[in-house]
């Protein structure tokens, strides 16, 4: 019962809809994911107000692969066959319970709240929110800097990977300049509201993904194995590590969890979506990465965009196109929580208008847009951001969290959430959050951290910073034109 009653007053509250969701609340007492608002069919409702599990799950399958979609088959010639597999694997079930504990201190959080007679009127929780009000100001700060900078430089490789995308099918521009075009057209994110809102753009998102990991994975199988294929891999230290960060980044893209729970009409009822979601993308992620590494070997370890290595035909064009879309769709995804900061530190996160917001969260784009200019570099800044972010926001703080919440017997006894069926005990809990701190701390953020960031001066050493066309072939006249000679 007192479970019941949980869920019950767990009511998602998203900006401007207070009322509806209350409604919902109440209405909904028997089932809870109805279509809220009103009696009749509203094509509105249906396409902008998303609250229901399957909205939660579309969000996190969506947000979770997008663009590394492209990097993983690079990944798996730093890797080799057998460690990719196993990696993404390990880190997708490592991903899912971190994403749990989350939802769990959510639930906490909300709960401690909401007995204290605490509104969340107009107000979207965030993770940082979270940490402040279970464990205080220096996780708060914590929480707060580590996510930001992660959602950032999140938003910075969406729009790379736009730049790098587009170039394949139109090269008469160079990458840089594609850049500024892409940085303008997802600035028009600023107009959606909150996660309440991607209802119609989890789903698309989660297609347009989907066709492109099965065209790669199909398109690599008829392409057959390339002339003199070789698969070295592992064959240094530093390609090994760089590789394993950048699956540690794939299956660490929930640092939206709390947004996106905060979005769902029972947010109690989140607990095992992440790992549904991951499930579900396991079966784009394996499939597409193996076959393309089987197909090109070695060769992928100069090219950390899939799409350079297939042949230009109607059905790359076409997975290239899909795929830009949905990088606009997780560019939004990646910067709609940094919105709701920057509202919150100038006071407009209570504004109802959409146009005021919209012109306040402007000047979050412009350094994005920046940073994507400076460091184009497709593959590796996924690497790094993954050691030295992505471990701290996604795994290694939501573990210790847990830990120091649950550390009293009446914290444990009180807990809103008790330890999941397949793990009921708090010791072993605990036992697998200090594993997960550890191996993330040393091997992620330790060998992970010093091989991408080695890595990552690499490709400044090569290309420079502001490269202009990152990795573009070169033109077969200039390749093929004698060197000039000598002067004396």
């Amino acid at each position: 019962m007192a479970r019941e009653q949980l869920e019950e007053s767990i009511v998602a509250d998203g900006n401007g809809k207070e009322e509806e969701a209350g409604v919902m609340g109440i209405s909904a007492a028997g089932d809870g994911d109805e279509h809220h608002g009103g009696g009749g069919f509203s094509m509105k409702s249906f396409l902008w107000h998303g609250g229901s599990v399957w909205d939660a799950w579309f969000s996190c399958a969506s947000n979770q692969v997008a663009q590394v979609l492209l990097t993983l088959p690079y990944s798996f010639s730093q890797l080799g066959m057998v460690s990719g597999v196993l990696l993404q694997i390990f880190y997708g079930f490592l991903g899912s319970w971190t994403a749990y504990l989350i939802s769990v201190l959510y639930v906490e959080y909300r709960s401690r709240k909401e007995k204290e007679g605490v509104s969340f009127k107009n107000h979207v929780i965030q993770w940082f929110e979270v940490l402040d009000g279970l464990l205080g100001p220096y996780w708060k700060a914590a929480g707060l800097a580590f996510n930001c900078t992660f959602l950032l430089f999140g938003s910075v490789i969406q729009l790379i990977a736009c730049a790098s995308n587009i170039y394949y099918i139109n090269d008469r521009l160079d990458k840089r300049t594609w850049t500024y075009i892409f940085g303008a057209c997802c600035a028009t994110t600023v107009f959606i509201p909150s996660f309440h809102n991607y209802r119609i753009w989890s789903f698309l998102g989660l297609g347009m993904t989907t066709y492109t990991a099965w065209y790669l994975a199909i398109a690599a199988l008829i392409n057959g194995q390339v002339e003199g294929v070789a698969h070295t891999g592992p064959t240094k230290l530093v390609l090994y590590f760089t590789g394993a960060t950048n699956i540690l980044y794939t299956f660490g893209g929930h640092a939206v969890t709390v947004e996106i729970m905060h979005a769902m009409w029972k947010p109690a009822r989140f607990k095992y979506i992440y790992l549904l979601a991951t499930l579900y993308v396991f079966t784009l992620t394996l499939p597409s990465a193996a076959a393309m590494y089987w197909a090109f070997g070695d060769e992928l370890l100069n090219h950390s965009n899939a799409f350079s290595l297939l042949p230009k035909t109607a059905w790359r064009d076409a997975a290239v196109i899909l795929m830009l879309i949905h990088q606009f769709i997780t560019f939004g995804f990646a910067c709609t929580p940094l919105y709701f900061v920057w509202e919150k530190v100038i006071g407009m996160h209570d504004t109802k208008s959409i146009f005021k917001r919209a012109l306040a969260r402007l000047p979050i784009v412009v350094p994005i847009w920046f940073l994507a200019i400076i460091f184009p570099f497709f593959g590796p800044i996924n690497s790094a951001v993954g050691a030295l972010l992505v471990s701290f926001t996604v795994y290694i703080i939501p573990s210790l969290a847990h830990i120091l919440t649950y550390r009293t017997a009446s914290a444990r006894m009180n807990a809103a959430e008790k330890p999941p069926f397949f793990l009921p005990s708090w010791t072993g809990m605990f036992v697998l959050n200090m594993f997960i701190v550890v191996w993330v701390l040393v091997v992620g953020f330790g060998l992970g951290g010093w091989a991408s960031m080695v890595n990552f001066v690499r490709q400044i050493d090569t290309f420079g910073l502001f490269a202009k066309c990152y990795q573009c072939p070169k033109p077969a006249a200039a390749a093929q034109s004698p060197a000039p000679l000598p002067h004396h």
